[in-house]
C-alpha cells in the first residue's frame, strides 16, 4: 500500500494541472459540468484523483460544488474582477515606480520593441496574444523593482484575471489602441527622468483606464 502512494499522489497531480490549465485557458467554461467519470475516462485514470483535484480547484476558488449539481467551473464573478484589477493597479504602479530609476536605455529599447509588436497586432487582432504582449511590455517595466513581494503580488493578480477573464481586450478591443499609446507616453516619462511617484501614478492610470472602459461596456450591454 506504502508503494502506491506516490503513484497515486501523481496522478493527482496530474489530473489537477489538467483540470487547472483547461479553467485558466477557458477551454473549460464557467459552469461547465465537471463529471467524475467522463473525467477520469479521459485521463486513465480512477474517480479517485480526479476528486481529489477538483477539491483542490474548489479550495482554490476555480470549482463550485453543488447538491444535486455537482461540481463546475465557477461562474465569473464581476465584484472579483473589480477588485482584482484595482488591486492590480496599485501593485503593478508601485512595482514600476521602485523600478524605473534602475531602467537602463536597453532595458526601455526593449520595452519599445515589444509595444512595436503590441502595435502590429491591432490590424488582425488576437487578444490572447495582446495580453499576452501586455503582460511581457510591463514585466520589462518593473524589471528591476527591489521588492520580490510586490513582484510576486502583481504575478498573482495576473494569474487571477487570466482565470476570470481570457482577456479583457475581448470585451473592449478598441481599448487596445489607446493601452499601446500609453505604453509609449509611459516610457517617455521613464526617459525623462520624472520622479518615481509620477511614474507609479501613470502606470497605475494606465491599468485603471482598461477597468473603466469594461465597466463602460458592461454597462452599455445592461
Amino acid at each position: 500500500m506504502t508503494s502506491d502512494a506516490p503513484a497515486a499522489t501523481s496522478k493527482s497531480q496530474q489530473a489537477y494541472e489538467w483540470l487547472r490549465d483547461r479553467i485558466v485557458s477557458h477551454r473549460f467554461t464557467p459552469g461547465y459540468r465537471l463529471v467524475l467519470s467522463q473525467l477520469a475516462a479521459e485521463l486513465g485514470v480512477s474517480t479517485v484523483p480526479v476528486r481529489e483535484a477538483i477539491r483542490r480547484l474548489e479550495a482554490e476558488g476555480l470549482v463550485t460544488y453543488e447538491k444535486n449539481v455537482g461540481a463546475q467551473v465557477a461562474l465569473v464573478d464581476e465584484d472579483e474582477y473589480v477588485t482584482t484589477m484595482q488591486t492590480l493597479a496599485v501593485v503593478e504602479g508601485a512595482a514600476t515606480g521602485f523600478s524605473a530609476p534602475l531602467l537602463t536605455a536597453a532595458d526601455l529599447a526593449k520595452a519599445r520593441a515589444i509595444n512595436g509588436r503590441m502595435r502590429d497586432t491591432l490590424e488582425h487582432f488576437d487578444p490572447r496574444r495582446f495580453t499576452e504582449l501586455n503582460e511581457e511590455f510591463h514585466s520589462a517595466l518593473f524589471l528591476h523593482c527591489p521588492n520580490a513581494h510586490l513582484i510576486d503580488l502583481v504575478h498573482r493578480g495576473w494569474g487571477r484575471l487570466r482565470m476570470l477573464r481570457n482577456s479583457t481586450f475581448s470585451f473592449v478591443p478598441g481599448r487596445a489602441v489607446q493601452s499601446v499609446a500609453e505604453h509609449d507616453a509611459l516610457i517617455d516619462l521613464i526617459e525623462s527622468g520624472a520622479d518615481p511617484l509620477d511614474i507609479e501614478l501613470a502606470a497605475r492610470r494606465h491599468r485603471t483606464a482598461t477597468l473603466d472602459a469594461f465597466l463602460a461596456y458592461q454597462h452599455s450591454q445592461g
